[in-house]
């Protein structure tokens, strides 16, 4: 953004997009909402803020489009494989202790996270899967339907061999079918969808383990306190807590949480 009137314009872009729209854009920073909202500008051609808010106007399509792009669902199977890795200990640890354990995904974005811990429960025999369950939420109710369809394209991924890697044989969990490949049954009946909202909703209750990676670098640093307040909630006594490679928990949430494995952002509620 350059000069007042582009600034200007922008801030009425967004009144727009959170009155007619119905997104809470005060929640994420300024600086994620113009990459995504410039990049439809670019898409349909259009110089301006205010021209591109003509458009949403009278554009339910575009509307679409741009919610869509502004969910965060930015996603893939064992992203950071390296804090997967080091995830199999807790599982372990976790299954042998509990007679169920539950795991929560949040935000899930198209299921790629939640079905990853589903197989790594499946792959690894010294983590006992038939005792672990699986929950994915996400605020936006289109990327869940994708999730329930647990079917994905490979242009919508890196090699799918290589994100599967972290798993012995990754073809008794996914089946391809030229381009696509669709999650097994084994696999998806091990999670179910919701949907929430992780800024405004309860906190869920009694999970062992909670997931909430690479939503908090978009998020406007007031709303921090309020996810995690939901996470510790959420947690039971002891659960644990994993976050991104690049973030880090807000100082006033400090004394919640306990580094187990502070390089993979791996805490542990106290």
């Amino acid at each position: 953004m350059s000069g007042d009137t582009d600034d200007r314009q922008f801030q009425r872009l967004l009144s727009f997009i959170g009155s007619e729209m119905d997104f809470e854009s005060s929640f994420y920073n300024d600086a994620y909402l113009d990459r995504r909202i410039t990049a439809r500008m670019r898409r349909t051609d259009t110089d301006g803020y205010g021209a591109y808010k003509r458009i949403l106007e009278r554009d339910d399509g575009e509307r679409e489009k741009l919610l869509d792009s502004l969910s965060i669902n930015v996603t893939g199977f064992f992203r950071n494989p390296d804090a997967w890795e080091q995830l199999r200990s807790v599982l372990r640890e976790l299954t042998a202790e509990n007679d169920r354990v539950r795991l929560w995904s949040a935000p899930s974005a198209d299921g790629r996270e939640p079905y990853s811990a589903a197989m790594l429960a499946l792959d690894d025999p010294q983590i006992d899967a038939g005792r672990v369950e699986i929950i994915g939420t996400d605020i936006n109710a289109d990327i869940l339907r994708e999730a329930r369809r647990a079917t994905y394209q490979t242009s919508q991924t890196t090699d799918i061999a290589d994100e599967l890697a972290p798993l012995s044989d990754y073809t008794e969990y996914v089946e391809e079918d030229g381009n696509t490949f669709e999650v097994r049954d084994a696999v998806t009946e091990m999670v179910t969808f919701q949907q929430h909202d992780l800024i405004r909703g309860d906190p869920k209750r009694d999970f062992d383990l909670v997931f909430c990676r690479n939503l908090l670098i978009y998020i406007d640093a007031e709303y921090k306190v309020p996810i995690f307040e939901t996470i510790r909630g959420s947690l039971r006594e002891g659960g644990y807590l994993m976050i991104g490679m690049t973030e880090t928990l807000p100082t006033a949430c400090r004394d919640s949480f306990e580094p187990v494995d502070k390089q993979h952002r791996i805490y542990r509620r106290v």
